[in-house]
């Protein structure tokens, strides 16, 4: 695979981010010491894709015990009100949750600060090696789910940099292209803040991958006209009956593909479900700033007082989900049965 950008790089005291904001015209990183900066850093979108906001997370709270305490219990009470914090920054995307979850649970039997800062540092390093691990795997199912298909559309980016590596549904073009297998991907715009353009064609074409860019209102046009054999995208947070919340502008994705019998694929690691929510009516969709849509790029498209509908996600009912495709393999209709077989082998 190509050499890309570490999304992540931690030392002790010190998290290195990959500022996804200048991509792809300058690349930067961002140096955070505390809990607030990584909370910042997720919240502005300088670390985006739910994997990597987790694992953002995760290593947030090894900068939290790192501080300095007097004592073993006061550094695990703070690094419980830090976890929850963190939490808010991205209420969507439920890997945040979930890693900082599984980090305040693996702490709380630690009786020394050394111990307590042992263990914090180990899981995430645990989890991110993990997510290296569930990209590849993921990349895997796909290349078998897809066959012979070889021109796919996709939306935002769920590929290398929002993830510890290869990606979610950006992973099989990763593999495909060791492999000699030629993919052409379409990958719309995703307005407002262009994840597709700036980050899914740039990373692509880093990687030697043909790739075509489209405005988001073109999709339909797209998927109408240009023989598109399949959509595959990510996801922030699976329901237990399969509803999937992903960035806004996928809902049309799918009910365009549907409309045109185009196979319609999620891709996603065990982090991504969330087996407490029954639908996605119970999902919170993180909104916005207004200045996201008023703005491109820091210019003014529109009068600063208009009025603006900014939900960063939609969410998918499971009826239009051709496959989910997982770590473990691929889940398909009925989801609530194949989900719930997921989650007890996860077990």
């Amino acid at each position: 695979m190509t050499t890309l950008p570490a999304t992540l790089l931690y030392t002790p005291g010190k998290l290195k981010i990959l500022d996804q904001t200048v991509l792809p015209f300058e690349t930067n990183y961002l140096t955070a010491t505390t809990v607030q900066d990584v909370y910042d850093a997720i919240r502005k979108l300088q670390v985006r894709g739910a994997p990597a906001i987790g694992l953002a997370g995760g290593y947030g709270l090894a900068l939290s015990v790192g501080q300095t305490y007097q004592n073993v219990e006061e550094a695990k009470q703070q690094l419980r009100v830090d976890a929850a914090y963190l939490i808010t920054a991205r209420p969507t995307a439920v890997n945040l949750a979930t890693i900082v979850n599984a980090i305040v649970a693996v702490a709380h039997n630690a009786t020394t600060l050394s111990d307590l800062r042992s263990v914090v540092e180990n899981e995430i390093k645990r989890l991110h090696e993990a997510d290296v691990t569930q990209g590849y795997a993921i990349g895997e199912h796909a290349l078998q789910v897809l066959g012979t298909k070889r021109k796919v559309m996709t939306i935002c980016n769920a590929g290398a940099i929002a993830t510890a590596k290869y990606g979610t549904a950006l992973a099989p073009f990763h593999l495909g292209k060791e492999r000699g297998i030629d993919f052409s991907v379409v990958a719309c715009e995703t307005r407002p803040l262009l994840q597709g353009a700036r980050l899914t064609v740039w990373e692509l074409q880093q990687a030697g991958i043909d790739v075509t860019l489209i405005t988001d209102n073109m999709a339909a046009y797209a998927l109408a006209t240009q023989q598109i054999e399949a959509v595959i995208v990510g996801a922030d947070r699976i329901a237990q009956n399969g509803d999937t919340a992903n960035k806004i502008g996928t809902l049309g994705l799918a009910i365009v593909a549907k409309a045109y019998g185009i196979p319609f694929y999620i891709a996603a690691p065990s982090t991504t479900f969330d087996f407490t929510c029954a639908t996605g009516d119970d999902i919170e969709i993180e909104q916005r700033a207004t200045e996201e849509v008023t703005t491109v790029l820091g210019k003014a498209i529109a009068a600063p007082t208009t009025s603006v509908l900014n939900p960063a996600f939609d969410v998918t009912p499971a009826a239009y989900i051709t496959a989910i495709i997982t770590e473990k393999g691929v889940l398909q209709a009925p989801y609530t049965t194949s989900i719930k077989q997921f989650e007890e082998e996860l077990v």
